[in-house]
Formats: structure tokens, sequence, C-alpha cells
């Protein structure tokens, strides 16, 4: 079968792993209404959670990560908070959560440096100091420390979900 695109790989990256204690950031999270700054570590706080990096609002991978896990109901099946964290402006977040139909919170990091953090950045082809976050699933506990890791090596590259589902259903 000849694909539309190109499949790219994106080599190692520099991510956390399990058992490391995920870095903690501030941005604006946003939901079909409104958008505050919020640390990651208030969520955790909270309890267990999801958080999904994806490259921006619009493309065919966001698209389909997120009909993938609002399909699958993580957050009532498997007690998570479940947010997603792109380049995206907050106004391109509150227009793809409506025309998704997601109950899911999104943060905005615009300038990428949250992925930066977690060393998952992906520098995109022909745009010179453009980046975004290659996909990347990390479950985070009550003090952040991460249960489950997942990153992708090549683009496009999509979770296991079924691992996922059964790394949720383990803690």
């Amino acid at each position: 079968m000849e694909l539309e695109f190109d499949v790219v790989d994106l080599g190692e990256a520099d991510h956390p792993i399990e058992g490391e204690e995920a870095p903690d950031f501030v941005r604006p999270l946003v939901n079909d209404e409104y958008w505050e700054d919020v640390a990651l570590s208030e969520l955790t706080a909270e309890g267990p959670v999801l958080l999904v990096f994806y490259p921006m609002d619009g493309d065919f991978p966001a698209t389909y990560i997120w009909n993938e896990l609002r399909d699958r109901g993580l957050e009532e099946t498997a007690d998570v908070t479940v947010v997603g964290l792109s380049i995206s402006s907050p106004y391109e977040h509150t227009t793809f959560i409506d025309e998704r139909g997601m109950d899911y919170r999104l943060f905005s990091d615009p300038q990428n440096g949250v992925a930066e953090a977690y060393g998952i950045v992906n520098d995109l082809d022909g745009m010179a100091g453009i980046s975004e976050p290659r996909p990347a699933v990390f479950l985070l506990d009550s003090d952040r420390t991460i249960r489950y890791a997942w990153v992708a090596r090549q683009w496009p590259d999509f979770p296991d979900y079924d691992e996922l589902e059964a790394r949720l259903a383990d803690r």
C-alpha cells in the first residue's frame, strides 16, 4: 500500500521514564468555555493523570489520538484525569474541543517548552525554529511519579491503546 505521506524516523528521545518524577509546569489549561493557568501538580494532587502530548490541533494524528481516547472513555472506566498538551493556542484548543465533542482539557504550550522539559521535541523539517511535541503519553500518580511512558519513535506513530488500558487497570 502506498501512503500519501512519508513515515519519518524521529530517533531516540531523552524523556523521563517509569519510576521517575515528571517535570511540573504551569500553562493555560483550556476547556470548551475558558482557560486558566494551571500547574500539572495541581491536577495530580487530585489523583492519577494521563498526560497526552500531541503535535497540534487539526492534524490527523491529533484527530486520531483524541477520537480514540474519547471513544474508549478512559476517565470513566479507569478513574484517571486525561489532559492533553500541544503547541496550539487556547483559541485553537477551544475550537478543537468543540469540533471533536471532547470533555477533555488541553494545555496550550505554543513555545513548546514543556516538550523540551520532557525531552520529546520534534523539530519540523524545513521550518527553522519551529517545533512541536512528538506524540507521547505519560501516566502519572499523585506525586507525579511516572507509572507508564510511551513516546513516538516515528511520525506518524500512535500509542498501543490496549496496552495503555491494561496499564490503567493494573494500578
